[in-house]
């Protein structure tokens, strides 16, 4: 008999492979750098500062997240080449930005210490813990001030916009956890729902676009974990919710 012929699979082609070595598999990150910084631009009014501050907040993630991966697995030659590839366009672009708005130095300490955080469980290797994914939250939901600061805005300026971001990806911790790496978990389940049962109680005192909104999320921590819904899918659910998210709190 004849037999099969042995397939052998292609390796991966170069520019694949330098995408996976200089671009982070965090999909979701994207969305928790990208809204908070649409949103205070939106609400706060653009300029052009904005701009450079949008690659400097891009290279810096990128930037940090190397340099936790050195942290957790104690290998920084490993990545040594992404830490310079995106440690230069950080300072590049955001040098001037603190050079014609020295007040966004005032945000320096919150994002140190929330930085340590991340640093801390990196080097223990767990950073799927809860409270690491809440001080990234953070670190992303502050770019609506340092937008506002950007545009010379009050903050009080940003306030409502800031709040609804943050109250938004809070509740992505339990519900992505609900979805993926604690399905069927009750605790975690009751915990989401409980959150967003809250945060609709609180936003239907506020503007009707954000309150149904939160409504719509409250729905889809109740009823998505109930169903069987890949990461591809959960995620384009979040894509939507991104968007409709930036519509509420930036319309009237």
């Amino acid at each position: 008999m004849n037999q099969p012929a042995m397939v052998t699979p292609r390796p991966p082609a170069p520019r694949r492979r330098v995408l996976r070595r200089f671009i982070p598999p965090q999909h979701g990150a994207w969305a928790m750098l990208l809204v908070p910084w649409l949103t205070g631009v939106l609400t706060a009014g653009f300029r052009w500062l904005h701009l450079p501050l949008l690659g400097a907040w891009l290279t810096g993630y990128l930037l940090s997240y190397y340099l936790l991966q050195a942290i957790k697995t104690r290998r920084p030659g490993r990545v040594r080449a992404q830490l310079w590839a995106y440690a230069t366009p950080a300072l590049l672009l955001g040098g001037p930005v603190l050079a014609l708005r020295p007040q966004l130095l005032w945000y320096a300490p919150a994002y140190a210490l929330l930085l340590a955080v991340n640093v801390a469980y990196a080097a223990r290797r767990n950073e799927r813990a809860v409270l690491n994914d809440l001080a990234s939250v953070a670190q992303s939901c502050l770019m609506v001030f340092v937008c506002a600061t950007v545009a010379d805005v009050p903050p009080d300026d940003v306030v409502p916009g800031f709040l609804a971001v943050t109250a938004y990806f809070v509740g992505t911790v339990p519900y992505v956890k609900t979805m993926i790496r604690e399905r069927g978990s009750t605790g975690y389940y009751r915990a989401s729902v409980a959150y967003h049962l809250i945060i609709f109680a609180v936003s239907a005192w506020l503007r009707a676009p954000v309150a149904i909104l939160f409504a719509l999320l409250l729905a889809r921590a109740y009823a998505f974990p109930k169903l069987r819904l890949t990461p591809k899918h959960v995620g384009m659910v979040e894509i939507l919710a991104c968007v409709l998210l930036v519509i509420a709190v930036t319309v009237g």
